[in-house]
């Protein structure tokens, strides 16, 4: 029989559907399978629930039905503006669903993902989405033997082993690439952070090379530098780039480093685009508002993270954990101020 409290003081089941003028059953049903319950009566419910303040026992919920309403996101870092915007739709779009968001981060070292991946099954995790789609073996094998959904978000490709939600990496370095060859720039310097275990800085970096082949372009090795993301570190590596052979402009991998880029040629006293031309990808906050204003290919988190979030609560809802969907997301180019058109 149901407790008429959970929590002294915390109206329960049974006030609930006092309220509502159904039975405790009824009730139980509307919050483990709401679809079953007609709809006068889910409202019924639902507003007694909301006018009582009752919070539903999510553990008793997750005893008896495996599920505990907690959805993971493993994403490299939230040390940064990178994820932030996907990261706030996720979360936003699992409250749509009566769930809640539970984080963490590896710093780009993907092995720690088998320890964070083992922590959040512990807590009897209904799903997880993480970012990209380079992994080791273990977390996913971990995941595919308990049968919880599992889907990379921010990254897409056409032969991914599990579900993906995101922008074809390679394809937004070739977009960038072109760009610039298109406007006449044919001495062009890369900016970009290590590539291991970076499938999206990876491919990123790929795709811009194939546009560069593809065109009278030059690019020696001296062109290609590494900066982390981080604003200071892109500066001073931009910097001293900058203070040698100056080429016509910068390519970044994100908007991050791009700024950092931008911040560099300021204190160099050389003028964007007129001096040198920076274009970035992502169109991170803020890029809009740099001076010049940043040129630079986006990526729509918002979205990738309310595709993602609905995406695993279909899984869940409806136990198609293996079924792989691929779905791409394609990025838009921003033209702002930072690119000058040689041509």
């Amino acid at each position: 029989m149901p407790r008429q409290r959970s929590r002294k003081g915390a109206p329960g089941i049974l006030e609930v559907a006092k309220r509502a003028g159904v039975s405790p059953a009824t009730v139980s049903r509307y919050f483990n399978d709401p679809e079953i319950v007609k709809s006068p009566t889910r409202k019924r419910i639902k507003d007694a629930a909301h006018d009582l303040g009752y919070i539903r026992d999510r553990m008793a919920s997750a005893m008896h039905n495996h599920f505990s309403g907690t959805i993971g996101l493993v994403v490299p870092t939230i040390d940064n503006a990178i994820f932030s915007e996907l990261i706030q739709a996720f979360s936003a779009k699992l409250r749509e669903y009566d769930r809640t968001m539970l984080i963490a981060t590896h710093n780009y070292n993907l092995q720690d993902e088998v320890s964070i991946i083992r922590s959040l099954l512990e807590r009897r995790i209904d799903a997880v989405a993480m970012i990209g789609l380079d992994h080791e073996r273990p977390p996913l094998e971990m995941l595919a033997s308990r049968g919880v959904p599992v889907l990379a978000a921010w990254n897409y490709r056409a032969d991914s082993a599990i579900s993906c939600i995101g922008a074809d990496n390679v394809k937004a370095g070739f977009q960038v690439g072109r760009y610039l060859v298109e406007n006449g720039h044919e001495d062009i310097a890369l900016v970009f952070p290590p590539i291991d275990n970076n499938d999206r800085a990876y491919d990123r970096f790929n795709g811009v090379l194939s546009a560069l082949k593809q065109s009278p372009s030059t690019f020696p090795s001296h062109r290609k530098i590494t900066s982390l993301y981080d604003i200071g570190t892109a500066k001073a590596a931009v910097a001293k780039l900058l203070s040698q052979n100056r080429p016509t402009a910068l390519i970044c991998g994100n908007d991050i480093i791009a700024q950092g880029a931008l911040f560099a040629c300021q204190m160099l006293g050389l003028r964007v685009p007129h001096d040198i031309s920076v274009i970035g990808i992502g169109d991170f906050r803020g890029s809009a508002h740099m001076e010049p204003g940043l040129t630079t290919l986006r990526l729509p988190a918002k979205r990738i993270g309310e595709l993602a979030a609905e995406k695993l609560c279909a899984k869940v809802d409806f136990g198609v954990e293996s079924q792989i969907e691929r779905i791409e997301i394609e990025a838009e180019l921003i033209e702002r101020g930072s690119v000058r058109k040689l041509k």
